[in-house]
This record gives C-alpha cells, sequence and structure tokens, in this order.
C-alpha cells in the first residue's frame, strides 16, 4: 500500500508539472537506445538511410522518450515520474502504456515534457492484495510549443511481491482477473509453445492500406536467449536503473526468484515490429499492456496482425503480442498507421 492515504492522493489528481526540461535528442544516444531494443536499423544512427525513407534528420525509435528520466533532463524539483505518491519502488508494477505520435522524434530536437496525474484508483488483485493505480500523462513539446508526442503510462503498486499470476514489480502487469484459468499467465490463459520463428530480415514496409488486408501478418522479431547484460545495456540506454533489473540479492529479497527485464524493453522490442512494418512518419500511435515477464534464458517472439482497415481515411489498426518460446504471453498492445 501506498504511504498515503487514498484521499490524499485523488486530491493530486488534475494536478501538472513539468518532468522533462531541455530534453536534447541526441545521435549517440538514439543509436544506444536502438541498439538496446536489439534494433540494427541504420535509419536510427545513418543519415542516409534517414533521407531515403523520408526523413529530414534521423528518428528516435518510438519509446525512446523513456530516456527523459535521465536526471539531467529532470528539474532539480522533480523526483521520478514528478509526484510523490508514496509508492514503494519494489513494489511498483508497469501496467500499461500509450504514445500518440503527431510526428516522430528527431535528432536536434530540444523537448519539453509535462506531465499531468490523471487518475488514480484501487483494487483488488487477488495475491497482489489491494492495487493501487495511478496514470499519468506526459505531452512533449518543442521549444515553439508545438506537440511531438503524447505518453500515457499506468503506474500500479501492488502489497507485495507477486509471481507471474499478478504481474511483476517495474515490469509488467494485467489487469486484475476473476478467471482462474488466466491467473497462471498473468491475465493471459497459457497457450502450447509455439516453435521459434526466423526475424523476417527484409520485410518490405507497407506505405498504402491497398497492400493490407485483416488477418495480414506483420514482421516477426525474435531475440533469443536473453542475458542479464542485455537488461543492464536497457538501463545505460533507458535511464531504468531500477536495481530490480540487475541486482540479484535485491531482486530476490523483494520476493522475486531473479532479476527480470524492464517492462519497456519488451515494449521496445515490440515496437521493432512496427517500425519494420510501416515508415515511422506513418505510425500514429502504439500502446501496450503488460502482462508478465521475462528472465534470463528466454526467447521472445514479437509478433502483429491487421485487425482493421479503414480504406477511406488509409487508417490501419494492427493487434501485437509478444510471447515466449515457452508460450507465455508477455504483453498485448496495438499500434495505428495512417497511410495512403
Amino acid at each position: 500500500m501506498p504511504n498515503k492515504p487514498l484521499e490524499e492522493l485523488e486530491a493530486m489528481v488534475g494536478d501538472s508539472r513539468v518532468t522533462a526540461k531541455a530534453f536534447r535528442i541526441e545521435p549517440g544516444k538514439v543509436e544506444e537506445f536502438a541498439r538496446a531494443i536489439t534494433s540494427d536499423d541504420p535509419v536510427f544512427r545513418d543519415e542516409t538511410a534517414a533521407a531515403e525513407r523520408g526523413h529530414d534528420r534521423v528518428p528516435a525509435p518510438l519509446t525512446y522518450t523513456q530516456v527523459a528520466r535521465f536526471p539531467r533532463y529532470t528539474p532539480a524539483d522533480v523526483d521520478g515520474k514528478g509526484f510523490d505518491l508514496g509508492f514503494q519502488p519494489e513494489y511498483v508494477l508497469h501496467g500499461e502504456q500509450a504514445h500518440e505520435y503527431e510526428r516522430p522524434i528527431y535528432v536536434g530536437d530540444v523537448l519539453e515534457g509535462t506531465t499531468t496525474l490523471a487518475d488514480v484508483f484501487q483494487r483488488e488483485g487477488g495475491r497482489a492484495g489491494t492495487m493501487t493505480f495511478a496514470v499519468l500523462e506526459t505531452e512533449y513539446r518543442t521549444r515553439d510549443g508545438d506537440l511531438v508526442l503524447t505518453d500515457r503510462s499506468t503506474a500500479i503498486e501492488t502489497q507485495g511481491a507477486v509471481d507471474d499470476g499478478d504481474g511483476n514489480g517495474d515490469g509488467e502487469a494485467g489487469e486484475p482477473t476473476d478467471d482462474p484459468a488466466a491467473e497462471t499467465n498473468g491475465g493471459a490463459a497459457r497457450t502450447e509453445p509455439t516453435a521459434p520463428s526466423e526475424t523476417t530480415a527484409e520485410f518490405e514496409r507497407v506505405h498504402t492500406v491497398d497492400d493490407l488486408a485483416v488477418g495480414d501478418a506483420g514482421p516477426t522479431v525474435v531475440v533469443e536467449d536473453l542475458e542479464r547484460q542485455h537488461f543492464v545495456k536497457y538501463a545505460g540506454a533507458s535511464g531504468d536503473f531500477n536495481p530490480i533489473h540487475y541486482d540479484e540479492p535485491y531482486a530476490t529479497a523483494a520476493g522475486n526468484e531473479s532479476v527480470f527485464g524492464q517492462g519497456m524493453f519488451t515494449a521496445g522490442l515490440t515496437s521493432r515490429v512496427v517500425t519494420e512494418w510501416f515508415d515511422l512518419a506513418d505510425v500514429a500511435s502504439f500502446g501496450l499492456r503488460f502482462q508478465s515477464r521475462v528472465f534470463p534464458g528466454d526467447t521472445v517472439v514479437a509478433t502483429g496482425e491487421v485487425v482493421e482497415v479503414d480504406r477511406d481515411s488509409g487508417t490501419v489498426e494492427t493487434a501485437l503480442e509478444a510471447r515466449t518460446t515457452d508460450g507465455e504471453t508477455l504483453l498485448t498492445g496495438t499500434a495505428t498507421a495512417d497511410l495512403e
């Protein structure tokens, strides 16, 4: 439970504050972040490759705003996400994450992030006990005040460490569920393991809805045999230094079987499905619901499928999923693209 009563947290709903200042998008950091999510796409490091794809500058990956958590971008009077919620960090879950894009973030941008506490509420979460939810919405704007993207994050504090039936500390968590079958798999019924697939090396990006139909599959991204260094590399690239992801004694003392990957690390892997399927400039939204943890030794398979095509507006909606080859659903999500 938070160190503050729910009534005190509810009184903060609607409050806003600047949480990222002079957030400069730097070329070396963009390349580092891309490599941390296992992307070797030259568009994230090479100006010529970016120009060939229609960009006047090198763009950043879809989840790059995680980098704004570094202290050099954080105002001196701001701690964490900007609000003192009284959450205990070792028992905080990342429930959902969503982005709405006005345009890609580009190298050379200098952004300011303003975060609003949009909602706070509590629910009973079975083995996780009482779960306190905080929904935070951050708008990133240029120095001229132009909105670039909106980032929405749901943080959940439980009463103690949880197992994969409930989610995980600062990683992934499904909504509380009354379905006993779903509780064995973080909110999703377990299915039979699937065999690994090869990463699609040269998936031709789609530019028009005329080339799409409901049921079409996107690229398959496979990241094999994850190691602890993947989580450490992502921590260094993103600024997510919660020791639960790299400090074994800390993780086990909090009740976990071992360290595990950041939820946004898995999100970054999954974002590769979208950016290998569509041009970055066409991506309108990317949202995820975290369900389970990824551990050292796991192989992650991320996939996407077209679920709706609006030929009048040129909009396509896709469903996303990341799983382990043992059949564990790590996250589900959606992405939309505005095409010709």
